[in-house]
């Protein structure tokens, strides 16, 4: 059984990063080389899906932080996609969701420009 699942891909013109599964310390690096991967290719959009996460523990927190950070330092932007009620609350408690572009779901990423609704 996969621990965590990785899909990136193409979607009406960003870049969408799917996770499912759990987001810690050892599923890190996966999720930081795919990121940096599509970084490469300076998408001006990347959205980070966090729907299908069942767990988010410090590191897979710093991992969404300096991916925001990289994509700013770039003048891009990176939109995620809130999680679970667990994933969420981890956000929640550091206060960092008020710092995020966080949506909904993906539908709700204006890629053009800011977030709708």
């Amino acid at each position: 059984m996969t621990i965590l699942d990785v899909q990136a891909g193409e979607r009406d013109g960003f870049a969408h990063v799917v996770l499912r599964g759990e987001l810690d310390l050892s599923t890190v690096p996966k999720v930081d080389e795919v990121l940096r991967r599509i970084e490469e290719s300076r998408p001006p959009l990347i959205v980070l899906d966090l729907s299908g996460l069942s767990f988010l523990d410090s590191t897979g927190l710093r991992l969404v932080v300096t991916a925001d950070q990289r994509a700013r330092d770039g003048q891009r932007r990176l939109a995620v996609v809130r999680g679970s009620e667990s994933v969420q609350r981890v956000f929640s408690i550091t206060r960092l969701d008020e710092h995020l572009e966080m949506v909904d779901d993906v539908s709700a990423v204006d890629s053009a420009g800011t977030p709708e609704g």
